[in-house]
């Protein structure tokens, strides 16, 4: 599972599961370049810890609801490293509400940039992988595409729809050596899970057969296996990372 010489880029990877993932990949050998929005520092402040462990790394800023911005990451990233094998979709924001309650700005957001923009960059990458023939795409999907979950009509419905762009995405693109895949993670250990009142955390940890909450190290772990050869004959698949709260 090494990925000296090759080129991973991953969105929405300034901090979070993303920066995880990111440094998952830099630790197998990958040349990594971070992506996040343009008023986001972290990705930068992100980079130099990259630099500082001897990684190469490049950032570009952008969002991926902008087909001009997702053009300019693959281009920086090409005229960087001179090829691009790995692409993980993790760009992805909420905006939880009721959906009787819900705007239309909101749902429109949320699908934008979780559905939307993966399907850009997927497309942008694609063309680099099929002259290559060969790449890996791996989107970072939920438990709650799968399953739904109330307050979230608009997440729930952006990560389902990525796993039917994970499906179509890997029958497209087989006869060209490219795989395709989604990891959907469950409850994972984040600033937001951080501020919950205990009695919240031990209802929600009731659900969870494993006893605990998720990390990021465990998203990027499958993520890790995905983008490595050892996966060369997975694709289309729906991977749970859930400490089996969905079986």
């Amino acid at each position: 599972m090494q990925l000296k010489g090759k080129t991973a880029v991953i969105t929405g990877s300034g901090r979070g599961i993303g920066k995880a993932i990111a440094l998952k990949l830099a630790q197998m050998g990958a040349n990594i370049v971070l992506n996040d929005i343009p008023a986001s520092d972290t990705v930068d402040s992100t980079a130099e810890e990259f630099r500082r462990e001897g990684y190469n790394v490049i950032v570009t800023k952008g969002d991926v609801r902008n087909e001009n911005d997702v053009e300019a990451m693959f281009k920086a990233a090409m005229d960087a490293f001179g090829r691009v094998d790995i692409l993980v979709n993790n760009a992805g924001i909420t905006r939880d509400m009721l959906m009787i309650r819900m705007s239309e700005k909101d749902w429109d957001d949320v699908l934008d940039i979780n559905l939307k923009g993966a399907f850009l960059c997927t497309r942008a990458a694609a063309k680099i992988m099929i002259r290559q023939k060969s790449g890996k795409i791996i989107n970072i999907s939920s438990v709650a595409g799968v399953m739904g979950n109330p307050g979230q009509a608009n997440y729930s419905a952006s990560k389902a729809g990525l796993i039917g762009l994970t499906k179509t995405t890997a029958k497209e693109l087989a006869s060209r050596g490219i795989t395709c895949n989604a990891v959907a993670p469950g409850i994972i250990k984040s600033n937001m899970t951080d501020v919950l009142p205990e009695k919240v955390k031990e209802n929600y940890l009731k659900s969870i057969p494993l006893g605990r909450f998720g990390t990021p190290e465990d998203v990027a772990d499958v993520v890790g296996f995905l983008a490595s050869d050892a996966s060369n004959y997975v694709t289309g698949q729906v991977i749970h990372i859930d400490g089996g709260l969905v079986m």
